[in-house]
């Protein structure tokens, strides 16, 4: 059996398949569990209610970093929705530099560190998003005693150096269809070096299919595909690969299997 450790139900579009229908196609593919991201305060109602109708589903309760624009969360209304029972993680949070500069990166990194504390608040590990911003993630990470807690790097493209570094405080190192594109040499070379105790794998749905389905709308059902691939490429077992990323993620969020 195998888990989506990172999706977003909220986004599949329904108007080609209900989510009923999602969840089914993933569950004949093996997959047993799926956390479904906050990107977004105001989404979590919706996501309640998706987690209201389906067992299997778990939360997070997070402001993406891309919405640095917005007003900074009030880590009050964070912290009251993140103690809801079905959240089990806070994100996703971190650091996105690609299209952003001066106040805003500041705003991000504000927003960072309050995630975090919130996070070693509730005692509810952290799902870390980073683009273009390594070493700021892994200095925030340190300065705010994210070790006390830990969490995830999700939809993993960094380096060997700042997997190891993240895995140091006590990190999990995720991977997304990303990992199966013929152009990502590097971060396959990363994957076959990440500790099977340190794995996860992920669809981040609707985006990101992977090899056999790139370029279609991604979903659940195709974390299959990330973990066969991972597989094969690691010269191990599928069933390997399924066991240990299953009790990784069941271990980190604290879920009874």
């Amino acid at each position: 059996m195998l888990v989506d450790s990172h999706c977003h139900l909220n986004y599949l579009d329904t108007a080609q398949k209900s989510l009923p229908d999602y969840i089914n196609a993933a569950t004949e593919k093996g997959i047993e569990h799926f956390l479904s991201i906050s990107v977004d305060l105001k989404d979590f109602p919706q996501l309640l209610t998706i987690a209201e109708q389906f067992p299997q589903v778990s939360l997070s309760v997070g402001q993406h970093p891309n919405d640095a624009k917005m007003p900074l969360v009030s880590v009050d209304e964070l912290l009251k929705l993140a103690s809801h029972p079905r959240v089990v993680g806070i994100g996703e949070t971190g650091l996105d530099y690609y299209r952003t500069e001066g106040d805003d990166i500041r705003d991000q990194q504000q927003s960072f560190r309050d995630h975090i504390q919130v996070a070693k608040t509730l005692k509810k590990p952290l799902i870390i998003h980073t683009r273009d911003a390594r070493a700021d993630t892994l200095k925030i990470l340190r300065e705010e005693g994210a070790d006390q807690i830990g969490g995830v790097l999700h939809c993993f493209t960094e380096d060997l150096a700042t997997a190891q570094a993240a895995m140091d405080l006590g990190f999990y190192i995720s991977f997304s269809g990303i990992v199966t594109f013929k152009n990502a040499i590097e971060l396959q070379n990363v994957a076959k070096q990440i500790p099977l105790d340190r794995l996860l794998v992920e669809t981040d749905s609707p985006w990101l299919a992977p090899v056999p389905m790139r370029g279609k709308p991604n979903e659940p059902a195709y974390v299959y595909y990330v973990a066969e691939f991972l597989a094969n490429l690691r010269g191990e077992s599928l069933e390997t690969i399924a066991k240990h990323t299953t009790q990784n993620f069941y271990q980190l969020f604290k879920i009874k299997q």
